[in-house]
């Protein structure tokens, strides 16, 4: 077994996933609905915030280059330049997130990730939907209230007095507000959602060696080396090792990771716990995605059932309590999730990272 499959199927109730421009949303082709969803990126960042999380430990560092010029004999802003980490798997979330380094004028850096992660997206796009809402922060309640109302005057603003905003409300043509605002068609996620990851075993706890791709700096290979990192060999060429005792901490907190990552949003007024209700491991990229499935119900139009298999040969599948509430299922438990961790765990552990070519 050289890659592990896990499908999770998560329930979102009136949340966002993301908040940059509201919930974002595709066109599913067969359907012409709207389907919100949440990018391999977006899961990617919650994994490893999760990861940190566990270990109790800061995330890497991250350089970000900007570029300035001088104008005039002041220094202004000429535009962004280049972002990379540290490129050093010295840390557990640039060791499993994986990294690129294109500094101008330098020798190019990239190890690729050995999990591959999909978006969360809609189980069916009849199990899942998006809806609008109009919000209002309305203070009219409030005495303490401090209006200001801004006129522009040439290249600036000035503010009313009170004498000026009391004319205003006076001569006004139409009903307005000055203690409240009003915030239209906001998108809201709700239903049944499904995401896979793919751990690619054989680059789990190596780093490349080779000189034509380089993934780390000299200077790296030599800490590594100092820091117990052995030198051994893939199917991709010759490679260094993390030492066993990172291996045994860092493979309970991964697993970890990947069942209990959460996406969270920062609108306190969309929160929802987007808890699991299954997951699926196997070996077996087909078989994960008929384990956990939707089917179209043959007696009405636009309806799908949503399905567990339960019991399905090369497949082990973890079923929640609340997966009771929206899937027939008889093999529910309390606690599903943390044996899901301990089989991603027992098949981590099984793999010889040491010796991948013996």
């Amino acid at each position: 077994m050289n890659t592990i499959y896990i499908r999770t199927l998560k329930r979102a109730d009136h949340a966002v996933f993301s908040v940059d421009k509201g919930q974002k949303i595709y066109w599913d082709p067969q359907t012409k609905l709207p389907m919100p969803y949440s990018s391999g990126q977006q899961v990617k960042h919650s994994v490893l915030d999760r990861l940190n999380t566990v270990l109790n430990i800061v995330p890497s560092p991250t350089t970000f280059v900007s570029k300035v010029k001088m104008k005039d004999g002041t220094l202004e802003f000429d535009g962004e330049a280049e972002v990379y980490g540290i490129c050093n798997p010295s840390f557990p979330d640039q060791l499993f997130g994986g990294w690129m380094k294109a500094e101008t004028g330098h020798p190019v850096y990239k190890r690729r990730s050995p999990l591959s992660i999909s978006a969360m997206r809609a189980l069916h796009p009849y199990l899942a939907g998006v809806s609008d809402e109009n919000l209002s922060f309305d203070r009219k309640d409030r005495s303490n209230n401090k209006v200001i109302v801004k006129i522009k005057e040439g290249n600036t603003f000035r503010e009313l007095s009170d004498d000026e905003i009391i004319d205003y409300l006076e001569n006004r043509e139409k009903q307005t507000s000055l203690t409240s605002k009003y915030i239209q068609n906001q998108s809201r996620a709700y239903g049944l959602f499904v995401q896979d990851i793919a751990i690619d075993l054989r680059r789990l706890f190596t780093v490349s060696l080779n000189s034509f791709e380089p993934e780390i700096t000299e200077e790296t290979e030599e800490q590594l080396r100092e820091n117990g990192w052995i030198e051994s060999e893939n199917v991709f060429g010759k490679c260094l090792v993390a030492p066993k005792d990172m291996q045994d901490k860092l493979i309970p907190a991964l697993a970890d990771s990947i069942i209990n990552w959460v996406i969270t949003s920062n609108q306190s007024r969309t929160f929802s716990l987007m808890e699991t209700l299954a997951v699926s491991i196997s070996d077996n990229a087909n078989k994960i995605a008929g384990s956990i499935r939707a089917k179209l119900s043959e007696g009405e139009d636009k309806k799908a059932t949503p399905i567990i298999e339960e019991k399905m040969e090369g497949v082990d599948t973890f079923v929640t309590l609340p997966a009771a509430g929206y899937v027939l299922t008889k093999a529910e438990k309390a606690d599903a999730l943390k044996e899901a961790e301990e089989k991603l765990i027992e098949i981590m552990n099984a793999f010889d990272y040491e010796n991948q070519l013996a």
